[in-house]
């Protein structure tokens, strides 16, 4: 009998190697030939494209359209909006040769899509009667990365890029926030992790934008990780791209516009919030397999225990549930029970000749390893009130998480403490300064994470005795 040889490093011992490991263990991802590359396994790749389909209908639902578009982008392009290009200048890939000839242009391989996507939009808005353009495209994207991980930062990364163009100032604020309420809705409602929401510093700030507004996610082992953003443009971008068009009163004027994006790092977010020492844990809406029926069989009774196994996963499918059977020979009940942890399917049921012939089954939870017996005929409705159950308990798990991990700072030395010793989310007043918060980072590595949408407490800043309101600091990936 093949049994597994390694063993996943305790999380609390050491997450780092903890998080490699099970990335590799759990099949979600494989290293590539080029630093800061991967290959997404198609495991890992359910996953996304749940989180994908979700995203989608959310996009669809508010009037957003897909589209597609290039993946080089000429050099000229990206100097037409000099903060943009300066932001990205550290992390872009050029091409230089196309077949066997130098170009005459340097070409860069998309970083984001502002610059390319508005080259389109100058020729596609004309009049108020094109706005609002709402348009999403989903692709991959190339940031020349010094330090890679796993999902969490990588050279190249799936993700999708809304950009869109409006009348007014107004409706592009409201859009930018619209979608970053989105982005929260998300996160809570399918990944079980409770993001915060705010605006980020203007150091902070997405390159080109005036306004850049987060959703902050506090990892398991006390980072912070930015799990998504929206943009509020201003007019940065059509005035650069000489994007204009007539409004109501047949004036010519530039529009207003925003970005927002969304990547496969909230994989690797999913991963540090709610995996443990027994490998990923996931939340059931997203899980590719909700649940998974191991068989137990000795000997005579395989035949039986086999059928109704099979029996019981065609019942399960027709009602609805994202199911497996693993009928696979090779490997002891125990063996599975691991494998199926460590890939984090939320309820594992056991069927042997007993449960037969009691007319029963065995729920057994992944979040808490509770067990329960469960009656065939009542198995299907109880099984969806269960995934119910541990969906809502991850979620309220990972906000007690966060909540206790969310301090206040009375002065300085107690900022650095928190920071060093016990890390999380750190909230103090901040005077608004680039020079108060290069310090802070300089001394401590922490960042401001967001200036809170529901906290405006007036205070001094801890460091310059100035006055400040409330930001979010924390260490961050």
């Amino acid at each position: 009998m093949v049994e597994a040889v390694e063993k996943l490093t305790k999380k609390s011992e050491d997450p780092s190697r903890w998080y490699l490991q099970l990335v590799r263990m759990a099949k979600l991802a494989d290293y590539g030939p080029v630093r800061g590359t991967f290959a997404i396994r198609p495991y890992g790749f359910a996953i996304w494209e749940r989180i994908q389909r979700d995203l989608d209908d959310r996009f669809k639902a508010t009037g957003h359209q897909n589209a597609y578009f290039p993946l080089l982008i000429p050099e000229s392009y990206l100097k037409k909006e000099a903060k943009h290009v300066e932001g990205f200048d550290p992390e872009l890939a050029w091409v230089t040769i196309g077949g066997r000839e130098e170009l005459e242009e340097r070409l860069a391989i998309r970083p984001t899509s502002e610059s390319i996507i508005c080259d389109f939009y100058r020729n596609w808005i004309q009049s108020y009667r094109d706005l609002p353009l709402l348009i999403n495209q989903w692709c991959n994207v190339l940031r020349w990365e010094k330090v890679t991980r796993p999902f969490l930062r990588t050279s190249e990364f799936l993700w999708q890029e809304g950009h869109t163009v409006h009348a007014t100032p107004e409706e592009a604020r409201e859009e930018a926030l619209r979608m970053q309420r989105v982005y929260s809705d998300c996160f809570h409602e399918m990944l079980a992790i409770p993001v915060l929401t705010g605006m980020k510093s203007p150091s902070e700030r997405f390159a080109g934008a005036i306004e850049t507004y987060t959703c902050e996610g506090l990892m398991g082992d006390g980072r912070a990780l930015q799990a998504a953003t929206s943009h509020d443009l201003g007019q940065n971008f059509a005035r650069a791209f000489d994007i204009t068009f007539l409004d109501e009163n047949q004036e010519r004027v530039h529009p207003y516009q925003t970005s927002w994006g969304f990547s496969t790092r909230t994989i690797g977010g999913l991963i540090l919030v709610h995996g443990d020492d027994r490998g990923l844990k996931l939340p059931p809406k997203l899980a590719p397999t909700q649940a998974v029926i191991v068989p137990i069989w000795r000997g005579k009774n395989k035949a039986e225990v086999r059928r109704e196994a099979e029996a019981l996963y065609a019942e399960l499918q027709i009602a609805g549930l994202r199911m497996e059977v693993d009928l696979d020979e090779e490997h002891s009940p125990g063996w599975k029970f691991n494998e199926h942890e460590l890939r984090g399917v939320p309820v594992r049921i056991e069927i042997g000749p007993k449960d037969i012939e009691k007319g029963q089954a065995v729920l057994v939870r992944r979040d808490t390893a509770e067990k329960e017996f469960v009656p065939r005929e009542g198995l299907p409705e109880r099984l969806r009130t269960l995934l119910a159950e541990i969906q809502e308990n991850m979620l309220v798990q990972a906000r007690e998480f966060r909540d206790e991990n969310t301090r206040r700072a009375e002065s300085y030395g107690e900022f650095k403490e928190i920071i060093e010793e016990k890390r999380g989310f750190v909230l103090a007043p901040w005077d608004g300064t680039e020079e108060t918060e290069q310090k802070i980072k300089e001394e401590t590595k922490a960042t401001i994470r967001l200036l809170p949408d529901d906290v405006r407490e007036e205070g001094k800043d801890l460091v310059s005795g100035k006055p400040g309101a409330t930001a979010v600091f924390a260490r961050a990936y």
